[in-house]
């Protein structure tokens, strides 16, 4: 898979995963099973991973939850409700242990001890006790705020209304808040009878009990609690995970009856597959076991990246696969003019779930599956794409291969593969309406300029009045105010909203802008280490340009970024060096005015600098002294050049050592490094 196809993949994931949260978390009504949301998020995982320059501002992975939908009121968390990572294997399992074990720098010989127990499938609740007395419930919401549920929270009989003497004088208290099974059902059958709403499964029951505005409906709903954590604390009953869980026991919260503390992982899988095995008869729905590092200094250190801890793991059941018959294959006109295979299915139910589609991928894909309209194929809906085609089960059958087009199928273009790529695009450009269309959607997306009101429908209407056709038209909207207000859906207060919210982005944040441009390889990952080292666009326009014109200064400069290689200077060049590109850029920045790139960090002596770690480090990882270089303000370069203010040099330090004492580069070791760090907090 090249990047432009993994760029245009985690766009789509994201929109798909993004909607799939709102019926989810805010409206309690999911489309799709729990499995095949995973499988969704794990795809954009593996993707993330292996393009990690791709990764987006409003990646799935950075998300928790969704927004709160306003029928409550909104309270801000003061520790971050964060979500897990998954795991679908026991490979996983070990390679979370890995990383683990790497981050800390832990010898091979030394234990590393884990906590598991069983992942509810409920609505996520922090219960703040202040002074011992319960004084806020809240949802996770988005993790960063919530919804307050305090008086619906009140009516659960397994809510302490308050903590015994001697708890610290602040603890969140943080678990789910569930339906039993049979509850479930008793419940369903009352508002069958009573004509009310019927509930999908026992977690949107459990929702929307406890976000009801009367707290009389929320009393008549029986709603039960596990906890497995906490938030914000004024001190901690104990130094590990099991500790303080024990102690959360036994100040009156229920605590699964599997919660268990395992030192080796041949033990904890076989919990896994004990839970796994009695999943059907236990009186609540769960969909995988939780590990967490019990140490909660080992926790401390290997902090959060995105929007799970490092600390922690939810290790899920397997899903379904199911056979179906292939009818059509449709091509789609992507962003980038890429020409992307879809399948369209005989329906097919899987784990409670219509499939009507998967994706392809490309040519080489269906060549490789060898699959043609007509044949029975097998879906799997974990593990990767959802749906996906993992085997055509009649490939013996005589049928004509499907012929991949050389046309763009929307503006009959030549659609050609360029060198060394698979994938094949329509070489339309913005003649290309599907293109067009494609390239103004991603600019207005919630991880480029995010413009509130402008979504595909409304972009599509414009595209076709003639009033879109480069970025810089949606900063000229307000042209059309007339003409647009009496048209069907418009009227005088939308149209003003929608032209307010584009007035909002005249000074947008820089790398969002620059990823919103859809040059090929600059995802938002790579758009930020772009601005963090040039502050301004027009200076990253200059030395694309001069780059592209071979000025070696220039060159090593974009270089020396981290993860800037070859593909991305080279993209750079050719898209200013486009006399189009050019004309939309410049029409771009007459209309909006992005301030200088600055990144928010700690000050600290190293704020600003550039450095270098050569060696082998002994009390730490690689990965965590570049998480605290960076937290400090500083870059974190690969190598050593006249650019670098500070080599941090650890044992079997060589050709990076000495080329320091050439340039007279200052050096320090590794507890320089740490003293360092502990003076800056």
């Amino acid at each position: 898979m090249t990047e432009a196809e993994a760029a245009e993949e985690l766009e789509r994931l994201a929109r798909e995963i993004a909607r799939h949260n709102r019926l989810y978390h805010d409206q309690d009504a999911p489309e799709i099973t729990d499995a095949e949301y995973d499988a969704l998020v794990r795809r954009n995982a593996e993707l993330e991973r292996q393009f990690p320059r791709l990764v987006r501002e409003d990646s799935p992975s950075k998300q928790v939850g969704a927004s709160p939908s306003g029928a409550l009121a909104k309270v801000r968390h003061a520790v971050p409700m964060l979500s897990l990572d998954n795991a679908f294997s026991d490979e996983d399992v070990a390679d979370f242990l890995g990383r683990v074990r790497r981050f800390l720098n832990l010898p091979q010989d030394e234990g590393i001890a884990l906590t598991a127990e069983p992942k509810i499938d409920g609505l996520s609740c922090s219960l703040r006790y202040e002074k011992g007395r319960l004084v806020l419930a809240a949802t996770r919401g988005d993790g960063t705020t919530g919804e307050d549920v305090t008086a619906n929270a009140r009516t659960i009989a397994e809510i302490p209304q308050s903590l015994p003497p001697g708890a610290p004088d602040v603890f969140e208290v943080r678990g789910e808040v569930y339906m039993s099974k049979a509850a479930f059902a008793a419940l369903n059958a009352r508002q069958e009878e009573t004509g009310g709403k019927i509930f999908a499964n026992p977690r949107n029951a459990a929702a929307g009990s406890l976000r009801q505005k009367d707290p009389a409906v929320t009393a008549a709903r029986p709603l039960c609690f596990l906890a497995h954590g906490w938030g914000e604390v004024s001190g901690l009953p104990g130094g590990t995970q099991a500790e303080v869980v024990d102690v959360i026991r036994g100040w009156g919260f229920p605590v699964s009856d599997d919660f268990r503390r395992f030192a080796d992982m041949a033990s904890l899988l076989a919990h896994y597959r004990g839970i796994e095995a009695k999943r059907a008869d236990l009186p609540f729905d769960i969909d995988g076991v939780v590990y967490k590092v019990d140490r909660l200094d080992w926790q401390r250190r290997l902090g959060a990246i995105g929007k799970a801890p490092r600390w922690a793991l939810a290790h899920k059941f397997p899903a379904e696969r199911a056979q179906t018959t292939l009818t059509a294959i449709d091509i789609q006109v992507g962003r980038t003019g890429k020409l992307t295979p879809v399948a369209r299915l005989e329906p097919v139910t899987v784990g409670g779930v219509v499939v009507t589609n998967a994706t392809l991928h490309n040519k080489d894909e269906i060549e490789r599956l060898g699959a043609r309209v007509g044949d029975r194929v097998v879906l799997q809906r974990a593990g990767d794409v959802i749906p996906q085609i993992v085997e055509v089960l009649t490939r013996d059958e005589d049928r004509p291969p499907f012929v991949f087009p050389d046309h763009c199928p929307q503006c009959g273009s030549e659609a050609v593969a360029e060198e060394g790529e698979v994938d094949i695009r329509c070489t339309g450009g913005l003649i290309c309406p599907a293109q067009r269309f494609e390239r103004l959607r991603h600019f207005v997306s919630r991880g480029a300029l995010d413009i509130e009101g402008l979504g595909e429908k409304t972009i599509a209407e414009f595209t076709a009045l003639d009033w879109l056709k480069e970025p810089a038209d949606i900063f000229r909207l307000h042209r059309h105010r007339d003409e647009l207000i009496g048209r069907e859906g418009w009227q005088a207060k939308s149209v003003d909203a929608l032209l307010t919210a584009i007035e909002a982005k005249r000074q947008p944040d820089a790398a969002r802008l620059l990823f919103g441009l859809g040059i090929r390889h600059v995802g938002i990952v790579t758009a930020r280490d772009l601005m963090k080292c040039f502050g301004t666009l027009p200076r990253l326009r200059e030395a694309a340009v001069a780059a592209h014109a071979g000025d070696a200064d220039a060159l090593a400069e974009l270089t020396s970024v981290s993860g800037i290689g070859p593909a991305v200077v080279a993209a750079l060049g050719d898209f200013f060096h486009e006399p189009h590109n050019i004309e939309a850029w410049d029409d771009l920045l007459a209309e909006v005015q992005p301030p200088e790139y600055v990144v928010e960090t700690r000050q600290s002596p190293v704020t600003g600098k550039t450095l270098v770690f050569t060696g082998s480090l002994e009390t730490l990882s690689r990965d965590e002294a570049k998480a605290q270089a960076e937290a400090l303000g500083a870059k974190v370069a690969g190598s050593v050049s006249a650019k670098t203010d500070l080599v941090i040099a650890g044992p079997g330090a060589g050709s990076k050592l000495k080329k320091a004492a050439e340039l007279g580069v200052e050096v320090i070791d590794e507890a320089a490094w740490n003293a360092l760090v502990a003076a800056a907090g």
